[in-house]
C-alpha cells in the first residue's frame, strides 16, 4: 500500500492512501490505529508533502563501494552514521534551494527506510518487524563545505537539502531494486540496492544500538557512485523500482 501526506482544503496536513490515481483520507495515523476513507481525490490535483514527520533523519555514508572510490576514501568497517535535521525535509515538486555559502552542491540518490515501531537494540533478524515502508530520498550535499568543515552538519543540513517522497511504499523488497538519478533527463547515477555494503537490516540494528528509533524516523541507506553538481534551472529526478519518482527543480536561494 502507498501512503501520502498532503494538504486538505483547509490547509491542514493529513495522511492519505493511494488507490490507482485516487487518494483517500485516513482517520488517524498510519503509524498507529487508523481507518481508511473512500478514495475519491485526484492524486494529480494535490500538493504532496514529505510523507513522514521524523524525529530524526539518520544517514549512512559510503555504503556503496564505487561511491567511496569516487571520493578516494575507504569503505568503513562499521556503518558511518550522520544526521540531517528535519528542517531539511522537502516534498516532491518543490525547489531545492542552493545556498549562497556554497559553490558546489551535489545530488545523492538514496533508498530511505521509514521506521514503523519504537525500538532500541534491534537484532538484525528482527529488523523487518520495525520497518513501516520505503520511500525515495535525495541527500543533497554542499560538497565544498563538507570537505572544508571536516564534519558534515553544515554541508548536509541546509533547508531543502532532504527531498523525500513522493509517498511511502509498504510492499516492496528492498534488496535488489534499481536506483536512478537523472538531471535534466541525463542519467547521473544508476545502481542496484544489492550493491549496498551494509544491508537495511544491518543498518537498522546498528542505528538502534546508538539511539532509539521512533515511528516515522528515516534511515537514508547511502548513495551509489555518480554524484554530481546541481545548478539553477536543473530538474532532478530520483527513481527507485517499486516506489516511483521524486522530482525537484533547483533554484538559487533568494
Amino acid at each position: 500500500m502507498r501512503f501520502v501526506r498532503f494538504h486538505t482544503g483547509n490547509n491542514v496536513p493529513t495522511y492519505g492512501w493511494i488507490y490507482g490515481e485516487q487518494v483517500g483520507l485516513i482517520d488517524g495515523t498510519p503509524f498507529g490505529e487508523y481507518r481508511r476513507m473512500e478514495a475519491g481525490i485526484d492524486l494529480a490535483s494535490i500538493q504532496l508533502l514529505a510523507p513522514t514527520e521524523p524525529s530524526k533523519i539518520i544517514c549512512v555514508g559510503r555504503n556503496y563501494v564505487d561511491h567511496a572510490k569516487e571520493h578516494g576514501v575507504d569503505v568503513p568497517e562499521v556503518p558511518m552514521l550522520f544526521l540531517k535535521p528535519p528542517s531539511a525535509l522537502l516534498a516532491t515538486r518543490l525547489p531545492i534551494m542552493l545556498p549562497p555559502q556554497s559553490s558546489q552542491v551535489e545530488h545523492e540518490a538514496e533508498l530511505a527506510v521509514v521506521i514503523g515501531r519504537r525500538g532500541r537494540w534491534i537484532a538484525p533478524n528482527d529488523a523487518k518487524d520495525y520497518i513501516f515502508g520505503y520511500t525515495i530520498a535525495n541527500d543533497v550535499t554542499a560538497r565544498d563545505l563538507q570537505r572544508r568543515d571536516g564534519q558534515w552538519t553544515r554541508g548536509k543540513g541546509f533547508d531543502t537539502f532532504c527531498p523525500v517522497g513522493p509517498w511511502i511504499e509498504t510492499e516492496m523488497d528492498p534488496y535488489d531494486q534499481l536506483i536512478t538519478c537523472r538531471v535534466n533527463q541525463d542519467v547521473r547515477q544508476m545502481a542496484s540496492t544489492r550493491d549496498m555494503v551494509f544491508s537495511v537490516q544491518q543498518l537498522i540494528a546498528f542505528a538502534s544500538s546508538v539511539m532509539t528509533l521512533e515511528p516515522g524516523d528515516l534511515i537514508l541507506t547511502g548513495t551509489p557512485a555518480g554524484v554530481g553538481p546541481l545548478t539553477p534551472g536543473d530538474i532532478v529526478q530520483v527513481s527507485i523500482e517499486g516506489i516511483g519518482e521524486l522530482t525537484n527543480p533547483v533554484v538559487e536561494e533568494p
